[in-house]
């Protein structure tokens, strides 16, 4: 078999199900929304909204994964779903605030060696077909074995499929080991992997330094509404100036990044361009209250809002 066009295959080995309640318009009552949820979930959603076909990795299983599972269904693109002994996630938040406050969460139970073997290689598979493998984080952070991440990514690699990284230590200890195209991490997540501060130039440029020598190839560091830092693989460096907007809503803005810049590696953008999406993406979902959400009408007219300077010391 030959290669799909404009396909980006997603691991995200935990789909949740979330559940938010939320104040009506008119304050008279409470509204349930049910979602199908988790970062691989977020990510997949703008992959499609920017024209790529997804494919959603991961486990579900147990009573919630009953629930879950229509709602993935609902979902544009393709999911490789393997069936789990263990339940799906849960989350509970409570938005009648305006603001997200966490009521009660429920981690995926832990895979079966078995389980997490199908879902490695059916991931796998499905990346060889791909244009683009977006590798995201577990829910909880330690339910898969470390050396997955590293394993997949060289694998993949090897094959001749690009790999894009949205994770955060220890996982992404691990993944740099199987040579990721690019790495998107936020400052603190960046600190994180350094185990020291990043907020001055010299200490940014250094700490990315570390991430490619480990085996990154190019890096972008969010920095919220700060311009983004970004390490191309020649060394070139720059940062991205996003719109600026001072009423939004941060969450999911990272997921909404990442989906776009995967869904610009399919369609073959160049290295920047796909930067310059993956920023305007995360600017549009700012302005909205879901997770990994925006219009492409919306993020097309953003791109030309993104302003890239060089950073070179």
């Amino acid at each position: 078999m030959t290669r799909d066009s404009h396909r980006a295959t997603i691991f995200g080995p935990h789909p949740i199900l979330t559940v938010t309640v939320e104040a009506s318009a008119d304050g008279a009552q409470d509204e349930v929304h049910l979602h199908a949820g988790g970062q691989g979930v977020w990510v997949g959603r703008m992959v499609a909204e920017m024209g790529v076909e997804p494919v959603l990795c991961g486990f579900l299983g147990g009573e919630v994964g009953a629930s879950l599972g229509p709602l993935l269904t609902a979902l544009p693109g393709r999911r490789r779903l393997v069936p789990a002994a263990g339940n799906s996630g849960c989350c509970v938040m409570d938005r009648r605030s305006g603001e997200r406050q966490a009521v009660a969460v429920a981690w995926t139970a832990p895979a079966s060696r078995h389980e997490i073997d199908d879902l490695f290689s059916i991931t796998c598979a499905e990346a060889l077909l791909s244009d683009v493998l977006v590798v995201c984080n577990p829910m909880s952070g330690n339910a898969l074995p470390r050396g997955i991440y590293g394993d997949l990514i060289a694998d993949v690699r090897a094959n001749g499929t690009p790999v894009v990284v949205d994770l955060s230590s220890p996982r992404l200890d691990s993944a740099l080991a199987g040579g990721p195209d690019l790495v998107k991490v936020n400052d603190w997540e960046l600190a994180e992997f350094v185990r020291g501060p990043v907020g001055e130039p010299p200490q940014r440029r250094a700490a990315v330094e570390k991430l490619r020598a480990a085996g990154a190839r190019s890096v972008i560091v969010t920095r919220a509404a700060e311009p983004a830092y970004a390490v191309r693989a020649d060394g070139e460096e720059f940062e991205l100036v996003p719109p600026r907007f001072d009423r939004g809503a941060r969450e999911g803005c990272g997921d909404a990044m990442t989906g776009a810049m995967a869904a610009g590696w399919a369609l073959g953008l160049e290295w920047l361009d796909v930067l310059i999406l993956g920023t305007a993406a995360g600017s549009a979902n700012f302005l909205r209250h879901g997770l990994g959400t925006g219009s492409k009408a919306v993020v097309d007219e953003l791109v030309g809002q993104v302003h890239v300077r060089s950073a070179q010391a």
